[in-house]
Formats: C-alpha cells, structure tokens, sequence
C-alpha cells in the first residue's frame, strides 16, 4: 500500500493500537511515560511515535484540532494497520458540579459536528467500543481515581457555543464538549474497528469558563497535571485490549 498523503506512514510502520491525543506536543507526554518510542513521522498537525508499554506495543498521533482532522487520521493511520483508537484529550464541563481537572470517559458523542453526517445520518450513534470504554473505566478504578462516566458532545464551533447551545446540553445531562470524539466513534465503528476516548476538563461553560480563561497558557495548571493521570489510565487501558 502507498505512503499515506497525509501522515506519510506506510503499512509495516505502525501498531494496532493507536492513541489520538489533539495536540502534537500531548504526542511527547505519552512518549516519555512509555518504555521507549521513535519519531515515525511528522507532518503538518500529525506526529507519529512508535512505542511500548509494559509490553504492549502502540502508536501514539497527534490529530489536531477538530473532526476534520481527526477523520484523516482514522482514515489513514486504519488502512496501514490500527484496529483500535483510544482518544486522550481534553474538554470543557457541562455540569456545574464538575471541576477543572476532573476526568470524563465518554459513553457515547453527540454529532454536532459536520464530518460525521458527511459519511451517515446524525441519527446513527456516535459510540464507543464496549471493551475500550470499560478498559478505561477499570484502568481509572484500578488506580483509585475517580471519573465521570457519561454521554458528551462534539461541537466544530468553540467560539459560538452560546448560552442556549450549553443550557440545552446541560438540560439533555451531556457530561463534557469536545472537538473530536463523535467522528472516531463513527468512523472506528464503520469500519469495524475499536475507539473509546478519556478526556481531562479544562473549563466549565456552565460556569462560564473556558481554557485559557484563568491562565497564561492554553491549559490551566491543574488540566495539566490531570492530563498526565488522564495518560496513565489510557496506557494501562490498552494492556488490557
């Protein structure tokens, strides 16, 4: 099979296991938590690293911002080998009881985005695999920690969630909003493959906060270290799967 355009990795480079955080820089976190990795190759919004945990070989890729471009890395990093996608990222809280760093792991995304509805109906669910989701989920209690467990939305407008888009999630009990999860759900179970997503809160919208809000940087200092924890049960997951 040819070099994918947009990743540029060919079959034979990758592992079956794949996890897809956002941000590129997110891709050398999860690298230096590893047993060992390897720049594979890196273009435009996409790095790719090879590594291994505790025995268990993966494929760490950044995906970007946005379902647009998390499609693209469903769609090629799927034809040259991965059968499961895990998603580790972040999100902005739909509840008032959730806090900034607080964890979600996502039972299900509703489609308000646009890329899904380009491949199916909005009316198909946008759902997990049952083994990813409940890996998470075991990987997160194993470690004591606790997390939200729950549906999500994702949305391709950040700066046009307005009150009445949030009060209405909040009123449907949606947990979190994020930019990726509903497309990878799809895509992953279109295909026939695996994908489950574990988030980190960065905001709350109820509260009228987003990241960034209250910090210098993109992500407030607890979002940061709860990202590292929210890492670590990923890469306990997928020993498991």
């Amino acid at each position: 099979m040819a070099k994918q355009p947009h990743l540029l990795v060919e079959e034979g480079d990758v592992h079956e296991i794949a996890v897809i955080p956002g941000d590129p820089g997110r891709v050398d976190r999860i690298a230096d938590l590893c047993d060992d990795s390897e720049v594979v190759a890196q273009n435009r919004e996409y790095k790719i690293v090879n590594a291994s945990y505790e025995g268990t070989d993966l494929t760490i890729c950044s995906t970007g911002i946005g379902c647009p471009s998390a499609a693209i890395a469903v769609e090629e990093l799927s034809r040259v080998g991965v059968e499961t996608f895990v998603r580790c990222g972040t999100c902005g809280a739909l509840q008032p009881d959730m806090e900034v760093g607080d964890m979600v792991v996502a039972t299900g995304a509703a489609k308000e985005e646009g890329t899904s509805k380009r491949y199916e109906s909005p009316n198909y669910p946008a759902v997990p695999d049952y083994d990813v989701l409940t890996g998470l989920v075991g990987a997160a209690e194993d470690n004591d920690e606790e997390i939200h467990v729950g549906p999500i939305v994702s949305d391709d407008a950040f700066y046009n969630e307005d009150d009445e888009y949030v009060e209405d999630w909040n009123d449907a009990n949606l947990l979190a909003i994020e930019m990726e999860a509903a497309t990878v759900f799809s895509l992953a179970r279109r295909k026939g493959l695996a994908a489950g997503a574990i988030c980190t809160v960065d905001g709350n919208l109820v509260a009228g906060s987003q990241k960034g809000a209250d910090s210098d940087d993109e992500l407030p200092a607890k979002a940061k270290d709860n990202v590292e924890r929210a890492i670590r049960i990923t890469l306990n997951a997928i020993t498991s799967l």
